[in-house]
This record gives structure tokens, sequence and C-alpha cells, in this order.
């Protein structure tokens, strides 16, 4: 039975709880509120200090699975996953803040408060890391895509990749929270707080300094989205032949607005041939036409592709989907191969969901690709985000990005995530042409990878390690308790 200062610890306990889930609500999800998630950490971290470490890895956990609530309608009310799964991705932020905490309480309870200021970034980005390496997901859902409105801030990711932005949040937030731990050294607590500033100056001042970078030059480029209603037609059908009739319109009017490469979203036609009709318009128009094309020949593997009729090219280029979604793209086979296309600016293709995966930010990089063509297909309440999450990989990797979403958005980014141009295709259909900026960019990020994420594994295994260690000094379990 709880003792009476444990009762009294109570309502701090509660509206700690509460303040944090609240915070991460708004703060995360689909369509989040970029500073929210900055102060969403603060209040269970406040408690932490004060309260036995039970209580304050019980607050992390319910504050966290609670704002992640958000998540509900989305998963399971709009796209309709096993409820199994909705589950799991509200309880995993929940259980990625419990053993932060535990770690962070349990350095502060042995006097070591610098690593205990460590242990919530470190261990989060950890674990998100290394979620991002078995998850069939990739990167959805990082905290960092919070982050898309904060132009400064992103820049970080070409340098660390997302994992610096996450870790630079928790650090600020956590050094925030460490001003209130009484018990801690005055000078001790004003110099993590400083701390914290100084690095949160840097990420800062090289994220204005790229911002200010000009364009080299710019390409004028067209996307089309007309038809929401996920239906897969043959492109030599009657139903089919109409669809290429209204898209070709509309083709016609974005090449009479300037634009030089046009981009159709993913699935948008069956075929096992090129399409004739996109050739002739690519050849007459002078225009480069990727089309998003269930692409499949007799006998051979059915495949998600995108295809790409070039003015001067006696066939289309073709590039295979490598990262399907598990259930949805069963019938697919995956690709294995990038491919860019000859010519300047240097241009690679993806589709959809591979830009949820880091591994094309690299590849194409390292191939020194100035934009990305990106067919896309999104679930309508997602639009927002998943567009953001092909635009964190451009900057990641130093291109710019062109992505045409069925039932999501059309938008045209530049390499440090700048949205140029955006239209919404979420319920209608959508015509977009837009200037879109080009440069000659080599991340950091692209040549090295993901070595932020790595030496955050190794400082965690030292935390950890540290924690383990006999206490510097006796320390009570919490104010509340002494």
């Amino acid at each position: 039975m709880p003792s009476q200062p444990e009762r009294s610890a109570m309502p701090a306990w509660l509206l700690a709880t509460a303040l944090t889930a609240i915070g991460w609500w708004y703060g995360s999800g689909t369509h989040p509120v970029w500073w929210a998630i900055w102060l969403a950490p603060l209040p269970v971290l406040w408690l932490a200090s004060r309260v036995r470490t039970s209580w304050a890895v019980a607050a992390a956990f319910l504050a966290m699975a609670v704002g992640s609530g958000n998540l509900w309608s989305y998963m399971y009310s709009h796209i309709r996953l096993p409820l199994a799964v909705v589950i799991y991705a509200m309880a995993l932020p929940g259980a990625m803040a419990a053993l932060c905490v535990l770690l962070h309480k349990r350095l502060l309870m042995r006097g070591r408060p610098v690593a205990a200021t460590l242990a919530l970034p470190v261990t989060w980005v950890a674990l998100a890391f290394f979620n991002n390496l078995l998850s069939p997901h990739g990167t959805f859902f990082d905290i960092a895509y919070t982050q898309m409105d904060a132009l400064p801030v992103i820049q970080l990711a070409a340098l660390t990749g997302i994992w610096g932005i996450g870790a630079l949040l928790l650090l600020v937030a956590t050094a925030v929270a460490m001003l209130g731990a009484t018990h801690v050294a005055t000078r001790v607590r004003i110099a993590i707080a400083g701390s914290a500033v100084l690095v949160l100056a840097a990420a800062l001042t090289y994220g204005f300094w790229r911002l200010a970078t000009p364009a080299t030059s710019q390409i004028r480029v067209g996307l089309i989205s007309l038809d929401q209603s996920g239906k897969l037609v043959a492109a030599d059908s009657p139903e089919g032949k109409s669809r290429q009739d209204r898209y070709l319109a509309a083709m016609d009017r974005a090449a009479g607005k300037g634009a030089q490469v046009i981009v159709i979203p993913e699935g948008s036609f069956a075929a096992s041939a090129p399409i004739p009709a996109f050739a002739s318009f690519a050849k007459e128009r002078g225009v480069v036409v990727d089309v998003g094309v269930d692409f499949q020949v007799e006998n051979r593997a059915e495949r998600n592709t995108a295809m790409v009729f070039q003015p001067g090219a006696m066939s289309p280029a073709t590039y295979h989907k490598h990262h399907l979604i598990p259930g949805f793209e069963d019938r697919f086979t995956p690709g294995t191969s990038f491919r860019m296309l000859p010519g300047n600016p240097r241009v690679g293709l993806a589709i959809c969901k591979d830009m949820d995966f880091q591994d094309f930010a690299a590849a194409y990089g390292q191939r020194n690709a100035q934009l990305l063509l990106v067919p896309a297909w999104d679930f309508v309440e997602d639009g927002w985000l998943h567009s953001r999450m092909a635009i964190m990989r451009g900057v990641e990797g130093g291109f710019a990005i062109a992505r045409a979403a069925r039932s999501g958005r059309l938008t045209l980014s530049d390499d440090r995530g700048r949205v140029m141009a955006e239209a919404s295709s979420e319920h209608d259909d959508a015509e977009l042409v837009g200037d879109l900026a080009i440069r000659e960019t080599r991340t950091p990020y692209a040549r090295w990878g993901n070595w932020f994420a790595w030496i955050d594994v190794a400082i965690l295994l030292g935390l950890a390690m540290l924690a383990l260690l006999p206490s510097k000094k006796k320390r009570p379990e919490g104010r509340f308790f002494e």
C-alpha cells in the first residue's frame, strides 16, 4: 500500500504524465506541430528526479503510449491495420521512453548528472536506429519528421541523417529538465544547460548557413494526379485509353506552361509493354515523362515500375520499386538496382515507399544525383507526413525531389527541404507546374552514412556500463521520498 509521501506525489505524477501525453499527441503523428515535441518530454523528465524509479518509468511509458493514441484513427480506422499492429505501434514509443528514463534515472541516482543528461537522447536514437534496421517500414514515424517545418533544424540531416535531429531535440529537453534537479549542484546544472545551448546554437548556425546557399540552376516540373479511386486499369483497355486521354490532356497543359519533366503517380496503369501514347508525347513535346506502371510480361515477375519516356530514347528507362508494403504489395517482385537517367541535371528514379529508407539517400547521394523523380501513392491521411519523409531523403542525400502521389500530395522540394510548390490530391484530382531549384551538393551523410547512429550506439554501451558501476555518492530516490 502506498505510503503517505507516495500518495502526496500522485497529483504531480498525474499532471506530469498528462502534460507529456498531450505534448506527444500534438507533436507527433501524421500532422505534427513541430514545436510541441520540444516541450513534450519536459514534464516527465522533471518528474524523474523527484519520484521513485518505478514511478518515473511508468509515467514515461504511459505518457508516450497515450500520446501515440493519435495514430489510432489513421492506422485502425483509415488503413485498417490489424489491432495487434496498431497496439504495437502505440506501445513502442512508450517502451522506448520507459527504457530512456530508466537509464536516465539510474545514472542520476548514482551521482552522474552529465551521463544522465545524455541517456535519454542516446538511448532513444539507438533504439530508433535498430528499429529502422529491422522494420519493413524503415524510418516511418521517426521523431525527426516532426521537424519538417523547422527548416534550420532539419539541415542537420545532411550531416548526421535523421538521427542527429532526434538527438538534438531530446538533448535540449533533458538539459532544460535538469535545471529542476535540485539535488544536482547548481554549477553542474548550469554547465549542462549551457552546453546544450551551445550545441543547439551550432546546429542552427549550420542550418541557416546551408539555407543561405544559392541554387545553381532550376528545372520546370509538372506533377499530375487525376484518378484517386485506386482502381488499376490496363493501358490498352477502353477504360485505360480513356484515362490515358485525360492524362495526355493534362500533360499538354503542363508542357504548355513550360514543364520539362512530368511525373504521374505510382500504379496509374497496368501494362506489359511500353505505352505508345506517352512515348509519342515525350518525343513530340520534348518532355521527360515518368509514369507509374504495374508492369508484367507473361510468365515473368510482376513489378511495381516507373517507366520513363525520354525525347531522344528508343525505349523507356525502367526502374522497379525496392521497398514493398507488406500485405499490400506481396504480388510484386522487388527491384534491386538504382537508376540514373542520362544527361543534365543528373536525375535518379524511385517509387513511393522507397523514400522511407535511408539507403536511397546514400545511394543517390553517392551517384551525385541532383533530382529524384518519385511516383507515389498515399493513404489520404498520411499525405503530408509521407511527402515530408521523401523530402528528408533529399536533405540527407543532397538532391531535389519531384513527387507525384495519388491520394496524397504533389510536392516539389529542393535539396534543403524547402517545399517550392505543393498541391493536394488527397480528395480531388490535382495538377501542379513549378520551378525547382537545383544545386551541386555533396552531403557528409551521403558519404559516411549512419556514422552518427553507430557512435550513438557505442555511447549507449558506455552509459550502460557506467550505470552498473557503484554510485559516486549516496543519492535519494526522489525529493518526495526523502
